[in-house]
C-alpha cells in the first residue's frame, strides 16, 4: 500500500510540474534563448591532442619554461634522488632562486629550441610563467615550489587523453597550475583530461630513515626494491613512463610507486597494456635516459645502467641499441640528472631527431641508423634536471594505434 501512495503522490507532483512549466514555458521563452545561447556544444573538430608512440612525425609540442626556477628545498625525497657531491648545493640554495647567470643562458637556449623546433614545422606552446618563490601550507606539509621546465614528468598523452601525473616532490605540488590554461584548452576543443588522484604528500608517503650514505647503498636499495617512496598512496612521475603504441613500459622508481603504477595500469584496460621493467640503476627517476624507445622495434638502452627484461625486447625482434659514453665535461653542472642525457633526445619523425649539438659520438650513432640529426646546445638547461625529451611533453604526432610489442 505504503509504494501504492508513493506511486501516486510522485505521479501526481510530476503532473503538477508538467502543468506549472506549460502554463510558465512562453514567459520563459526569452530567458531560455540567453541561456541556450551561452552554453553551446562545441564545434566537431579533429582533436588537438592525439599521441600513441614517441616517433610518429610531431606536430605540436608543449615546451617548457626556467623562468623563475627554483632550488626545491633538500627534502628527504630529493636527497634520495640526487647525489651526495650536489648535497652542499641543496642545502645552500634550497627555496632560492638557481645561479642567476647559469638560468639567464639556460632560458636562452630553450628559446633558441622552439625557434628550432619551429623551423622544422612544429607548433609550440609553453605553459604561463610563474612565481614559485611563494611558500605554501598543505595540512601535511610546508614547501615552496620549483619550476615548469620539464612539462614530460607531470604531462602524458596517450592517444587523444591528457594525463596529469600526481608526482612525489612536495616542491611540485601546484606544478600543475602553469600548465591549467593549455589544458583547459585542449579539452574545450575536444580533448580528454585527466587527473589521477592526488596525493597528500604526507610523511606517510616517504621513508623518514632512507639509509643513503654510498652509491653502493643506493645499488643494494634498488635491488631490494627499496626507494624512498612507500606504498601509503599513489603517485608517479609521466616520465617513468614510455609509449609503444598499446603497450607501455614503466619503472618503479623514487618518484612512482607500485601503486601509481597500478591506478595507470587499470585506468588504460584494456586497450594499453602497461608493463613493470627494471634496471641496474642505483637511482631510478625517469625512464628516458635509461631506456629511450625511438623507433617501432628500436630503443637506446643505457650500458650503464642495463636493462633486466632486455631479452623480453630481443625476442620481440626489436632493436637494442647502446648508446656511446656521453662526452659532457665532469665540471659542468649537473645538479639534478647524470651526463646520460645525452640520449635524451626528442624524435621529430622516425628520421629525424633532435640532439645535443656537443655530442658528436652520437650524431654518429644516429646517422649508423639512417636518422638525421637537428643539433641543439642545452647545456645549461641540462643543469635543471633534463634533456629534449624532458622539455618537451608532445600533445600531436600523426599516426594510429599500433601493437609494436608480441
Amino acid at each position: 500500500m505504503l509504494h501504492i501512495l508513493l506511486g501516486r503522490a510522485m505521479t501526481g507532483w510530476v503532473q503538477g510540474a508538467f502543468q506549472s512549466y506549460s502554463s510558465s514555458a512562453a514567459a520563459a521563452q526569452p530567458q531560455r534563448a540567453l541561456e541556450e545561447n551561452a552554453v553551446t556544444e562545441p564545434e566537431r573538430q579533429e582533436c588537438p591532442v592525439c599521441a600513441y608512440n614517441e616517433w610518429d612525425p610531431l606536430e605540436e609540442v608543449i615546451v617548457g619554461r626556467a623562468e623563475n626556477a627554483r632550488v626545491p628545498p633538500f627534502t628527504v625525497e630529493v636527497k634520495a634522488n640526487t647525489y651526495e657531491k650536489h648535497w652542499p648545493f641543496y642545502q645552500k640554495y634550497g627555496g632560492q632562486s638557481f645561479p642567476e647567470d647559469h638560468l639567464k643562458k639556460a632560458v636562452a637556449e630553450i628559446e633558441e629550441m622552439c625557434n628550432i623546433l619551429r623551423m622544422e614545422g612544429v607548433t609550440v606552446q609553453r605553459p604561463e610563467p610563474m612565481d614559485w618563490s611563494f611558500e605554501y601550507n598543505t595540512p601535511d606539509f610546508t614547501s615552496t615550489g620549483m619550476y615548469a621546465a620539464m612539462p614530460r614528468d607531470i604531462l602524458m598523452v596517450v592517444g587523444n587523453e591528457i594525463i596529469e601525473a600526481p608526482m612525489a616532490w612536495r616542491s611540485r605540488f601546484f606544478e600543475y597550475r602553469a600548465y591549467r590554461p593549455l589544458i583547459k584548452e585542449y579539452f574545450r576543443k575536444g580533448a580528454k583530461w585527466t587527473t589521477p588522484p592526488k596525493p597528500t604528500m604526507s610523511d606517510e608517503l616517504y621513508d623518514q630513515d632512507y639509509p643513503i650514505r654510498t652509491v653502493e647503498d643506493r645499488h643494494k636499495l634498488a635491488a631490494q626494491g627499496k626507494f624512498v617512496t612507500t606504498e601509503h598512496e599513489p603517485c608517479f612521475d609521466a616520465a617513468d613512463f614510455i609509449r609503444a603504441g598499446r603497450d607501455l613500459f614503466v619503472q618503479r622508481s623514487q618518484v612512482t610507486n607500485y601503486m601509481g603504477i597500478e591506478w595507470m595500469r587499470r585506468h588504460l584496460a584494456p586497450d594499453y597494456k602497461v608493463h613493470i621493467i627494471s634496471f641496474k640503476d642505483p637511482n631510478p627517476m625517469h625512464i628516458d635516459a635509461t631506456f629511450n624507445i625511438i623507433g617501432p622495434g628500436l630503443v637506446l638502452s643505457n650500458p650503464d645502467r642495463p636493462c633486466r627484461q632486455v631479452e623480453m625486447f630481443e625476442k620481440a625482434g626489436w632493436t637494442v641499441v647502446k648508446p656511446p659514453t656521453p662526452l659532457i665535461p665532469d665540471d659542468h653542472p649537473l645538479w639534478m640528472s647524470s651526463k646520460w642525457l645525452s640520449m635524451n633526445v626528442l624524435m621529430l619523425d622516425p628520421k629525424r631527431v633532435m640532439c645535443d649539438a656537443n655530442e658528436h659520438t652520437i650524431h654518429k650513432m644516429f646517422e649508423n641508423l639512417g636518422i638525421k640529426t637537428i643539433k641543439v646546445n642545452i647545456r645549461h638547461a641540462n643543469s635543471l634536471g633534463g634533456g629534449f625529451h624532458c622539455w618537451t611533453t608532445d600533445v600531436r604526432r600523426r599516426g594510429s594505434l599500433e601493437s609494436y610489442f608480441h
